[in-house]
């Protein structure tokens, strides 16, 4: 049994909201994942998590990420798979 919440864990970063949004736009609209939070890193960074199984999060991720990449700069974008307790410990937080 499994002893935390997220089957895997989606990011994708860009510089500015406006990509952000498009990109989290596409990530809901691509696959069956849940929006975890939005945070404005800094340094006009502004990172998108979601979550849901593994399959649906790697699509979610990159979909979101050509998105961004097509209105603007995308940083970063990762999966986590199966992340370990304490990786959603610090995600729960945003009490989703």
């Amino acid at each position: 049994m499994r002893n935390h919440k997220y089957e895997a864990l989606g990011f994708v970063e860009t510089i500015g909201m406006v990509p952000a949004l498009y990109a989290a736009d596409q990530m809901l609209k691509a696959a069956k994942v849940e929006l975890v939070s939005y945070e404005n890193v800094g340094s006009t960074l502004v990172a998108i998590m979601v979550s849901g199984d593994v399959g649906a999060v790697k699509a979610s991720v990159e979909a979101g990420a050509v998105a961004a990449a097509e209105i603007g700069k995308l940083t970063a974008k990762n999966v986590i798979p199966r992340p370990i307790k304490e990786v959603c410990d610090i995600v729960s937080i945003y009490n989703v």
